[in-house]
């Protein structure tokens, strides 16, 4: 089968690289054009581009897809489906029907919930147990085409964004493979319409996104630590009694195993250099200083000479 590959981001490179030796063919890879990135501002191609360029195969750089130059190229490759993993433009009807099959998307989600372009962050961050990848049909309104197919998977304790995309995009390449022979010998699959009722979003992620609220349960901190890991990052400030400040962002924490509510300040440190919550209280695992690597909790209190009293806040309640 001829496939249409749109994508940009890192999720999509497991299935482009199972694409490229697979029976199928990829006459053009489209992706988004290069961008400055990174702390010297380089321009960096996408990993799409870059992984295309290693695997041989053509691509095209656009900042729209749907410009009739472009729409016009795609008509003239023949394919017979287009298949888009985070790509970041929006489809046009036109593009769509240039291809005998349409196009189909790959979600790192179980459609209905977290539409959107930060699926894997807000079920983590919202206390999800599962998630999965959804393969289905393109229509106008964001992510809201028939499924095709669903991979459903358990989110680990403890599991991190960085991680969870990790294991869905190797995930996501099954999804696809159970999807492309739904459109052999000229089918059409209509797939199965989403449940509007069940529908929940993901919007794009922002750096106070991360800040880290402490007076919300241990449950809630816990989650929302891990889903924005390793961005926009889980952002506080470490405010000490000495007056000293600094900002941390904390990248793995747990529950404290102790029955005893606390009695001081949400965010305060006690005794045990955990950190108070309204109905418990946060065990630090790992987190990284402004200027630093990342470091275990025990490493960041023996430098810092973290004592009891000192507290954490959201940036914007630092002192």
């Amino acid at each position: 089968m001829r496939i249409l590959f749109l994508a940009s981001g890192e999720f999509a490179l497991p299935t482009l690289q199972w694409l490229a030796n697979s029976e199928h063919e990829l006459p053009l890879i489209i992706t988004q054009p290069a961008r400055p990135s990174g702390r010297g501002r380089r321009t960096t191609p996408t990993p799409v581009r870059a992984c295309a360029e290693q695997l041989g195969l053509e691509t095209l750089e656009t900042e729209n897809v749907n410009d009739p130059e472009v729409v016009g190229r795609i008509r003239s490759l023949d394919a017979r489906l287009g298949l888009v993993i985070a790509f970041g433009q929006k489809l046009g009807g036109k593009l769509c029907e240039s291809m005998a099959g349409g196009c189909i998307n790959l979600h790192a989600s179980l459609l209905p919930k977290y539409r959107g372009a930060a699926p894997i962050n807000w079920a983590i961050a919202q206390g999800e147990e599962k998630t999965g990848c959804t393969v289905f049909r393109i229509v106008e309104t964001m992510d809201a085409g028939p499924i095709l197919t669903t991979r459903c998977t358990s989110i680990e304790p403890q599991e991190t964004a960085g991680e969870l995309h990790d294991r869905l995009a190797a995930i996501g390449v099954d999804a696809v493979q159970a999807a492309l022979p739904l459109f052999e010998a000229n089918a059409l699959p209509h797939g199965d319409p989403q449940n509007a009722r069940n529908v929940s979003l993901a919007p794009k992620l922002k750096k106070r996104d991360g800040f880290v609220i402490f007076d919300r349960p241990v449950r809630n901190i816990v989650n929302h630590v891990h889903g924005m890991t390793p961005w926009p990052g889980a952002s506080a400030i470490y405010h000490s009694k000495k007056e000293a400040w600094e900002r941390v962002t904390l990248t793995r924490v747990r529950r404290a195993e102790r029955i005893e509510r606390p009695t001081i300040d949400p965010g305060t440190i006690d005794e045990h250099l955990h950190v108070a919550a309204p109905d418990g209280f946060v065990e630090i695992l790992e987190l990284k200083p402004s200027s630093g690597r990342v470091m275990t909790w025990l490493e960041y209190v023996n430098g810092r000479h973290v004592v009891k009293g000192d507290r954490l806040a959201a940036p914007e309640k630092r002192a």
